[in-house]
């Protein structure tokens, strides 16, 4: 390691060097095993304090890169090469004829609620990292400060105050909007049902993803809508060449896709790929729902951009909510939808008139006064660290054949098992070890990815995690055996 000169504070020192030290061990410079300088030569060798030097290495080791061992010092724990496979785009077809994708997802649900569950099948965050004290503030805040104490019916276009700070943080994924260009939701998905029944109706085709977030289906079968599934790519997200090639063959009316962290893959589109998307959905004037719930929940260093940025004819409608970085019981949501703004205003007037007054309300607040901005560092340092601890697990405890996702933001690790796998009877198995996991087939309308399951690194890892993982990993080769 070569000398980091900086003038910066210790925060800033002992965070630069543990990202060294962690790009060093992904690179697999470092190797399992490897013995890492003592704290007092590191704090040497890069002319920083002693405390500094611990504090980068505790840092490494919340995260499960590193390991402390008595009297002997510091080494490196985590092992990039274990799983350096990632789940293969193209799984062959292998049907479940006994249970339907409805039935399975419904049984999924069903367990969610259960507290003595562990729900590793949940993408969303856990109370323990929301803010719950700060948005209570922010609530009585918007109270008092309205005249009415927010009792009265919102605009029907959703909360002035709302729509502005949308606007303005639209500026970190590349767009340039106002506050008359959005329209609020009560969450995402109302948006996304909003924009489908805007574009579609029943009977007609709309291209989604393959694998999918399950919720989409039900939206799907209740709009009475066909899909067509393009495959994903884990590292350029949708295939846009098949895309193309299936355009030829199908009258598509719309597509829906999770353009930043899918679920549950877990891709991002580089931005040469979205602009790719745009332009040739433009061309074609099919419109883009993008779903981009998980936007904000990034692990670089600086947001991805959206669809939506390179989108200069109004074809792209963008979606997103607070549900998954802020506040799920809210049910605070929007939609850019461009062009199609009237018909979303239209739609929602019958819909439902107007959103809930005093949660907007509470959420624009919450925005104005900076507090978002300070939980979502707070909370993606968390799920960064939760992603590598549950990936250092699952290679640990899962059979040496398993691919895992390497997914650069999101809750979600998709994990590809052994071809004898089915997931559904992994996940009756798990349950009854109150381990709640989403098996793969209720991510397709064919219920195809018969050896893959999703799990959710939003709970904070523990002890209870690290059982779980390691139980689940004993059923798996039990399955294997069977």
């Amino acid at each position: 390691m070569g000398k980091l000169i900086d003038n910066s504070g210790d925060d800033f020192l002992y965070a630069m060097i543990a990202s060294r030290i962690e790009k060093q061990i992904k690179q697999n410079l470092l190797k399992s095993g490897d013995k890492l300088p003592s704290v007092r030569a590191l704090s040497q060798e890069q002319g920083i304090s002693i405390s500094t030097a611990y504090k980068a290495y505790v840092e490494l080791e919340n995260m499960g890169m590193i390991e402390a061992r008595p009297k002997s010092g510091y080494y490196v724990k985590f092992s990039p090469a274990r799983f350096t496979k990632v789940p293969e785009i193209n799984p062959p077809l292998n049907k479940i004829e006994q249970t339907s994708v409805e039935q399975m997802i419904a049984m999924v649900y069903q367990n969610m609620p259960e507290e003595s569950v562990l729900r590793l099948s949940r993408a969303s965050p856990p109370l323990s990292l929301l803010p719950l004290a700060r948005l209570s503030k922010s609530m009585a805040e918007a109270i008092r400060k309205s005249p009415s104490g927010n009792l009265n019916y919102e605009n029907l276009q959703g909360n002035i105050d709302l729509r502005r700070q949308v606007a303005k943080n639209a500026f970190s994924w590349g767009g340039l909007i106002t506050e008359n260009d959005v329209v609020t939701t009560q969450g995402c998905m109302e948006a996304l049902i909003f924009c489908l029944r805007a574009l579609t109706k029943p009977g007609d085709t709309v291209a989604i993803e393959s694998p999918t977030y399950y919720g989409i289906f039900n939206v799907m079968l209740s709009l009475d809508l066909k899909v067509l599934e393009i495959p994903v790519n884990p590292d350029k997200g949708i295939d846009i060449e098949y895309l193309e090639q299936a355009m030829n063959k199908v009258d598509i009316k719309a597509c829906l896709f999770i353009t930043n962290f899918s679920n549950p893959v877990g891709s991002c589109m580089p931005d040469e790929r979205k602009k790719q998307l745009v332009d040739l959905l433009t061309d074609r004037k099919i419109p883009l729902i993008e779903d981009d719930i998980y936007g904000e929940i990034y692990f670089g260093k600086s947001r991805p951009r959206t669809c939506k940025s390179f989108d200069t004819e109004g074809w792209v409608m963008l979606c997103s909510s607070v549900s998954k970085s802020l506040a799920p019981g809210y049910r605070v949501g929007w939609c850019i939808p461009g062009r199609f703004k009237d018909q979303i205003i239209n739609i929602k007037m019958m819909h439902t008139i107007s959103s809930a007054t005093p949660t907007q309300a509470a959420i624009a607040h919450f925005f104005e006064t900076g507090r978002y901005d300070l939980h979502m560092r707070k909370l993606r340092k968390a799920l960064y660290t939760q992603c590598l601890r549950y990936t250092q697990a699952i290679a640990t405890h899962f059979p040496e054949n398993t691919k895992i996702s390497r997914p650069q933001g999101g809750y979600a690790l998709w994990v590809e098992l052994d071809k004898r796998i089915n997931a559904f009877e992994l996940y009756e198995a798990a349950i009854k070890q109150n381990i709640s996991i989403a098996p793969g087939q209720i991510f397709s309308t064919d219920a195809r990815f018969t050896n893959f399951i999703r799990i959710s690194f939003g709970i904070p890892y523990d002890e209870v995690v690290e059982q779980s993982l390691r139980t689940l990993g004993e059923l798996i080769k039990k399955l294997i055996v069977s």
